[in-house]
């Protein structure tokens, strides 16, 4: 009697007894019965019998005989539980009204505070690593993270669960400082990662733009906010602002630490002082010619020791890296192309530190400048085949 045992166990969620419930299931079930086929067919123990019905009676869900031998009946459910049903309808409703009273309460007192509940969760060190790899497995959207040296470190342990979400999708993106470009833990970073370079100090992953891991580098502790309207905006809008400012880094992968740490200390000097460097060369210089290889030198960087490919190749990078452009040689009109997506005389710097490169190995030069709206393009004329080393 399977069902029976059934409708037994959930009667006992309405407060009746194991005995009771058994007993008044085997009297709808059977009908009006003597105790002693009661005790038989709801296999209770027969000294159980006669109290367990005085306990039904009471509750007014089963009737029995003053004759011998007892007879007893179970008054039909509808009749019996309605006014337990009543009950625990009244309580949900006074459950519901509390939870209506309390939520109202804690409101006010927000509102009286004038400021949105803390909610966060500290983390151990210990802990930090196997957290982050649960929020990145957990991640549905996007992943946007700003590193230093301890969080990238952290992120290149996660490397099977950020391939998992790059098959899922998921928008990654990770702004690191430029002395990490190179390193192990850069180049164990799943391809499909777009990361970019910047100078910052901090480690703050964001998770669906919903969920915040920071860890401090100084002792490895972490903590977990759960974003509020305000601190998820801004934490949004900080990053937004700091991947737009940032450089590209993916394209600097395939190089050797040393060379990644070259370009981009390259970049750095051109981008600070190198269109400078060339306005005021034309403006205050008799001399035509701008060398930038000297302009380089004193920031520290010497390019002379390279071959010509390895100096389109470097421009080529460069310019991936700072303004979506490109650099390369066409053998069939022996010239130079640079191109920009910008149009603000970028390309120009680059340029004419190939043209002051190529006129110290002996090569004449003509350059061409041209500027549309979708950019710029420099054309470097050369008088000459250039020889692939």
């Amino acid at each position: 009697m399977v069902k029976g045992q059934d409708l037994a166990v959930s009667l006992e969620e309405f407060g009746l007894s194991r005995y009771e419930a058994q007993a008044y299931v085997t009297l709808i079930t059977k009908g009006t019965i003597s105790a002693a086929e009661l005790a038989y067919y709801s296999n209770l123990p027969r000294t159980k019998v006669y109290p367990t019905l005085l306990k039904l009676e009471k509750k007014k869900i089963a009737i029995i005989s003053k004759t011998k031998p007892i007879m007893c009946t179970a008054i039909s459910p509808e009749d019996a539980f309605d006014e337990i049903v009543q009950e625990q309808i009244n309580k949900v409703n006074g459950m519901n009204i509390l939870v209506t009273t309390l939520k109202q309460v804690s409101e006010d007192s927000k509102k009286a505070r004038g400021s949105e509940e803390k909610r966060y969760f500290h983390l151990t060190p210990n802990y930090v690593f196997k957290q982050l790899e649960t929020m990145i497995d957990g991640s549905k959207t996007s992943i946007h993270a700003i590193v230093d040296s301890w969080g990238l470190n952290l992120l290149s342990q996660c490397k099977e669960s950020l391939i998992n979400a790059i098959r899922k999708n998921i928008d990654i993106k990770i702004v690191i400082p430029p002395n990490l470009i190179g390193s192990e833990t850069f180049r164990a970073i799943p391809d499909g990662i777009k990361i970019k370079c910047a100078d910052i100090s901090q480690n703050s992953i964001m998770f669906d733009d919903s969920e915040i891991l920071m860890i401090n580098s100084n002792n490895g502790k972490g903590a977990i906010f759960l974003s509020t309207e305000v601190l998820g905006t801004n934490q949004a809008k900080t990053f937004e602002q700091t991947w737009k400012n940032a450089m590209k880094a993916n394209n600097l992968l395939d190089m050797t630490k040393i060379d990644a740490q070259e370009t981009l200390k390259i970049i750095q000097a051109i981008n600070e002082n190198g269109l400078g460097f060339v306005l005021n060369s034309v403006l205050h210089s008799r001399n035509k010619e701008i060398d930038m290889l000297e302009f380089l030198e004193k920031n520290g960087v010497d390019l002379e020791a390279k071959t010509i490919d390895e100096i389109i190749a470097l421009v080529d990078s460069t310019l991936q890296i700072t303004c979506s452009g490109q650099a390369r040689y066409e053998p069939q009109g022996n010239h130079i192309i640079i191109e920009s997506k910008l149009n603000s005389g970028h390309s120009l710097p680059w340029a004419m530190l190939l043209e002051g490169y190529l006129h110290k190995k002996g090569f004449k030069t003509k350059m061409l400048y041209s500027n549309h709206h979708n950019g710029e393009k420099v054309h470097i004329k050369v008088d000459s085949k250039l020889d692939s080393d």
